[in-house]
């Protein structure tokens, strides 16, 4: 796999759109794993660096989806 800036060598892929990316261009961002709720508390289990491209934009807010329920 190429990297999608420079087209070089992939040492990895976006988390987020999994776009290829070598060493240079390689950015983390946090990654929500898993979601649960402890008591009367939602919490949520994340990894903190994650690996992104720096060309997707991650939504930063939840997107409703009605027609899955």
């Amino acid at each position: 796999m190429d990297c999608w800036h420079c087209k070089r060598t992939a040492v990895g892929t976006c988390r987020f759109c999994g776009r290829g990316i070598c060493e240079d261009h390689v950015e983390t961002h946090p990654y929500i794993l898993d979601t649960f709720r402890s008591g009367d508390v939602n919490k949520v289990l994340v990894v903190e660096d994650a690996l992104f491209c720096g060309a997707c934009t991650p939504r930063p807010d939840p997107v409703e989806l009605p027609e899955l329920k």
